[in-house]
């Protein structure tokens, strides 16, 4: 009997990508779902007042972080920390993008026809269009496991000091975006997958390191086809998402201990 293998899974694929000025359009329209950037904002289009961090608000799964066990430089990219969960399982919770639980960590839900004002300190940011497939998050940058597809998938999130935004654009499906907000002080941190319905958006704006932070917010995308899961035709989702795609700095949060996420109960 002669070998059988599956068809490689899609990790992410760039479809198109295009230069944003800052300086030049630094407003972030959600044009009826189409993700633009413009100069000037069309007649009545106020801009949104950005969420800030409030580290009183606390929204998703929490879980004792008993320690730091790394922190380790990976010049010029940035900088890993490993995070000790007191905890066998840890579980992202599933909900839907609402101005009031994206802004608990930090992120601002813009729907169609509203606007925002982007906060950089780089003029040029790109926006590009991805394909993630299913199991993009089913790797593992941190434990020496190559371009392995992985059986679970670890806590890995980030923040850096260049704005975010990430445009539900797939036809069919929302997108999925892994949030965190950590009290490193406290030892805590809470965990959700942000659902975010179709032709809707979040901006996050910059979030620089500072040892004078009470809180951390984190995110990550390559959980961004989550949806997906359980539908046989399709495997993949198409989202638009700014940001520095060159020379970035970034800080990453994360833990070995297996994942679990699932669908929020309620429909967005």
């Amino acid at each position: 009997m002669s070998d059988l293998g599956f068809d490689a899974p899609l990790f992410i694929k760039q479809i198109h990508e295009t230069t944003v000025n800052t300086v030049n359009t630094p407003f972030f329209y959600n044009q009826n779902g189409v993700p633009t950037y413009v100069s000037e904002l069309p007649p009545g289009i106020t801009p949104l007042i950005p969420a800030t961090t409030q580290p009183a608000l606390a929204v998703g799964k929490e879980y004792v972080v008993a320690d730091v066990l790394n922190v380790k430089p990976t010049l010029p990219y940035g900088i890993e920390t490993q995070l000790g969960f007191a905890a066998q399982e840890v579980e992202f919770e599933p909900l839907w993008a609402t101005k009031d639980i994206a802004a608990a960590f930090g992120i601002t839900l813009v729907e169609p026809g509203q606007a925002v004002m982007l906060s950089s300190p780089v003029v040029e940011l790109q926006q590009i269009e991805y394909e993630y497939g299913v199991f993009a998050g089913h790797w593992s940058p941190y434990q020496g496991t190559g371009n392995t597809l992985l059986s679970v998938v670890c806590t890995d999130l980030e923040h850096h000091n260049f704005p975010h935004v990430f445009a539900s654009t797939d036809p069919t499906q929302p997108l999925v975006i892994s949030v965190g907000r950590y009290w490193p002080k406290l030892g805590k941190i809470r965990l959700a997958d942000l659902w975010v319905p179709r032709g809707s958006a979040l901006y996050i704006p910059p979030k620089p390191a500072s040892e004078t932070l009470e809180c951390i917010d984190l995110h990550n995308n390559r959980n961004s086809a989550r949806a997906c899961w359980g539908d046989i035709r399709q495997n993949s989702i198409v989202t638009h998402t700014l940001l520095q795609n060159n020379d970035g700095f970034f800080y990453w949060y994360w833990n070995a201990i297996a994942t679990r996420h699932s669908r929020p109960v309620a429909i967005g």
